[in-house]
């Protein structure tokens, strides 16, 4: 079996079809779908024969793929394919020996940019790599890194990254924590954020109009592509609009605002080591007491945020965001108030 990159774009190709509850994937749609997406890729690709896909569910099948369960359902004269749970996927299975293949190449190309500057992000990603690329072997892992395996919509995150290169418009039904059923909405997917073990899409919403339209890829329910013009974001720097805010809220016209907070304790040592922001100074106060500026927009982030500190932090200003903090920890104080505190 081929362990060329194609082969790998086919597999998630085929993985997407065999997923998609809102398309019926026949063998020539699924031959349909590949070629496209190695067209795409590769300009001078000759597509993807009959044979070939048959090759590549096989393989899948198999014991050295994934063993997916793939349901055979008939319709006249003609066959679809569909996963037999709807919720599987490949992207949530241990790496086969294939993509531990790809996955050392990729190392050793990468580990050649260490050291310089542009590169620095890789310090904190060549690990992640390398302990993946051990997970199927007796190594015992000797690192833990902060994620969620089990966050829903994590499946996504290859696809959602692949529609961004892409350029693909896609029909997205999701559900907010406000609504009682989900709703479906278009976006031209831009951009993709981690921020506290969740991952965000953002992107254009012609609807509404808005370029930084923002979705929990943990509430998205499904996604599906449309055949629609792309529109290119010419309206967002990802870098600078990250950049005067904790989180990943920021609503259309709130500007950054000076926030001053006084934390108390062996809080001050840890908030030293570890800035709320890269906009934060410091200056101690006495040795109890530090005084901490931050330069940010004042967001639900920040609020959860600064709750988190409880006593151990005062909103100093602006006056606004004290009261607001002043009267969330009032409001949690007296859900207690029919019950003795003893200290």
């Amino acid at each position: 079996m081929s362990t060329n990159k194609n082969a790998l774009i086919r597999y998630r190709t085929l993985d997407r079809c065999f997923a998609n509850p809102g398309k019926k994937y026949f063998l020539e749609t699924l031959i349909e779908e590949c070629s496209r997406i190695l067209l795409e890729i590769e300009p001078g690709s000759n597509g993807i024969s009959r044979r070939q896909v048959q090759k590549d569910i096989e393989f899948m099948e198999s014991s050295d793929g994934w063993n997916i369960e793939l349901l055979r359902i008939r319709e006249g004269k003609k066959i679809y394919f569909k996963y037999a749970n709807p919720g599987f996927s490949i992207n949530n299975m241990p790496l086969n020996e294939v993509e531990i293949g790809q996955l050392q190449s990729a190392i050793q190309i990468l580990s050649q940019f260490r050291g310089m500057p542009q590169f620095k992000w890789m310090e904190e990603l060549l690990p992640k790599l390398r302990q993946g690329a051990t997970a199927n072997t007796n190594q015992k892992p000797v690192m833990g890194f902060d994620s969620n395996q089990y966050l829903k919509g994590i499946e996504l995150l290859g696809e959602l990254y692949a529609s961004i290169n892409q350029q693909i418009v896609l029909k997205v039904s999701y559900q907010d924590f406000r609504s009682d059923k989900p709703y479906s909405l278009a976006l031209h997917p831009y951009y993709l954020k981690q921020y506290n073990n969740r991952w965000f899409l953002f992107g254009y919403n012609p609807e509404q109009e808005k370029y930084n339209w923002n979705l929990a890829l943990d509430r998205i329910i499904t996604v599906t592509q449309i055949q629609e013009p792309y529109v290119p974001n010419d309206q967002v720097d990802w870098n600078e609009y990250f950049e005067d805010m904790i989180g990943v809220t920021k609503h259309v016209g709130l500007e950054p605002a000076i926030i001053t907070l006084h934390f108390k304790g062996d809080t001050c040592k840890y908030v030293l080591t570890k800035p709320l922001h890269g906009s934060q100074r410091s200056k101690w106060l006495d040795t109890n007491l530090l005084e901490v500026s931050l330069e940010v927009v004042v967001n639900y982030e920040l609020k959860r945020l600064l709750l988190s500190y409880s006593s151990n932090v005062k909103v100093i200003s602006p006056e606004y965001l004290s009261a607001e903090i002043q009267q969330e920890l009032m409001s949690s104080l007296n859900q207690y108030a029919d019950k003795e505190v003893k200290i």
